[in-house]
Formats: C-alpha cells, structure tokens, sequence
C-alpha cells in the first residue's frame, strides 16, 4: 500500500509503503501497523492532516484511517502469522528487532506488541 500524506512540518506531500496486514474485503479496510511505533513520521502525518491518499493496486483514494483496539489488534497480528507460517520464523526475528525483545508468537508476546505498536486500519472516505 503507498500512503501519501502531507508532512505536518514542511507542508510537501510524503509517499510511505506500507505492508498490509490484512485486506477486509467486507469493509474494504486495509490493515497495517506502525513498525516504528506511535513516533513513525506517517502516523503523526495523518494525525495532523488526517486526509491521506492512499493507493492500493489499481485503487487511488482518499482514506479514513482509524486505530484498532488492542483485542482486533491481536485477532489481526495472529491472523498475519498464521496466513505467512511458512516464514513465520523470519517474521518473529523481523518483530523481535523492532520491538526490542525476543518476539515468540504467543498470546502474551501479542498482547505486548500490540500494546507497543499501533495497527491502523485504512479505508475509502465516503
């Protein structure tokens, strides 16, 4: 997904590719976290011009973007590693080097990833 928003210092237009996590096809949502957590450049774009554009394939829009909650968090974190099992290996090094701590995949690891690194859910502005 490519993010384009508005930096909330220089005013000029800022592209970000993002890894979604999960397409929700009934609610056209894409999912993504914010690796660098809540100080990553992006988020706090959005947080100040909260009208980014996003593209996603051939789809160009305007988004609306919102934060999960801790519990839809996980639910999505668990269904990423279970749809990618086969390099689930490489995904918990990948975790472990963001978040600072040995990342395993357990239910108490997700809870405390979550707790540290934001999922934002992206969708079309109606």
């Amino acid at each position: 997904m490519l993010l384009i928003q508005i930096g909330r210092r220089t005013g000029l237009r800022r592209h970000t590719v993002l890894e979604v996590l999960e397409y929700r096809k009934e609610r056209s949502e894409a999912v993504v976290m914010s690796a660098f957590g809540r100080t990553a450049d992006w988020l706090r774009n959005i947080e100040t011009s909260p009208n980014p554009e996003v593209a996603i394939g051939s789809q160009r829009f305007i988004a609306a973007y919102r934060v999960l909650d801790k519990e839809e968090a996980v639910t999505a974190i668990a269904g990423y590693e279970q749809r990618n099992r086969f390099i689930a290996p490489i995904i918990r090094v990948v975790l472990s080097h963001l978040l600072g701590w040995r990342y395993d995949s357990s239910p108490d690891h997700r809870r405390r990833l979550v707790a540290q690194l934001p999922f934002i859910a992206f969708r079309r502005r109606s």
